[in-house]
């Protein structure tokens, strides 16, 4: 059973698939652990990014698919490995790809391109072998990274979750002063939301 976040669903079937991940038995947990064993023993340098990585730094959240950071290197031999065997192409862009198993989406970010709309700016995605870490024995992009890619996407859902990474890893200005000059104010509007957030929470009633 796939975690559908888009399609019709009855609420208790959500329910069930919301627990499911939260306990780390669904199938994009699977889908995770089956490829990063993949890569892995393939030898392809990777790190773990997106919904999956955000959950490895400490905000646990559901998402209904798995992205992972490529070389283009690394990407061709994962192409000639696992597909068709293991991974359908789905159609559109050209690195979206479906589990056979687990039915889940699988998306590939590559070395050289840019986050958000994919038109060149300052930031593009890194190599892997630079910026992951061990967490949990998965290859996980780094804090700094993540919340760098996700301001330099300018995305709403991006933007929230940096608000979100900003809570759980008590982050603060000083964090800010390390990403790069063109997401700085970004960090630092995130940061306020956060405050904003805390200061309503504080006068909430215990009632409502």
């Amino acid at each position: 059973m796939q975690l559908d976040l888009t399609g019709p669903h009855r609420f208790s079937d959500r329910l069930k698939e919301i627990d499911l991940f939260f306990q780390k038995k669904d199938p994009v947990h699977a889908t995770m652990k089956r490829l990063a064993r993949r890569l892995e023993k393939a030898g392809i340098a990777h790190a773990l990014m997106g919904g999956m990585a955000v959950n490895a730094h400490h905000y646990v959240r559901t998402t209904g698919d798995v992205d992972f950071l490529l070389t283009p290197e690394g990407f061709a031999r994962f192409k000639s490995l696992f597909v068709p065997r293991y991974y359908e192409k789905l159609p559109g862009p050209p690195r979206k790809f479906r589990d056979r198993k687990s039915m889940v989406k699988v998306d590939f970010l590559l070395t050289g391109l840019y986050p958000g709309s994919g038109k060149p700016g300052p930031i593009a995605f890194p190599d892997p072998t630079d910026v992951c870490e061990t967490i949990d024995r998965y290859q996980v992009v780094d804090l700094l990274t993540l919340v760098q890619l996700k301001l330099a996407a300018r995305r709403h859902r991006d933007f929230a979750d940096v608000v979100e990474l900003i809570r759980y890893n008590n982050l603060d200005e000083s964090f800010g002063q390390k990403l790069h000059q063109t997401v700085r104010s970004d960090y630092i509007e995130c940061l306020e939301e956060k405050h904003r957030e805390d200061e309503y929470e504080a006068r909430k009633s215990p009632y409502d």
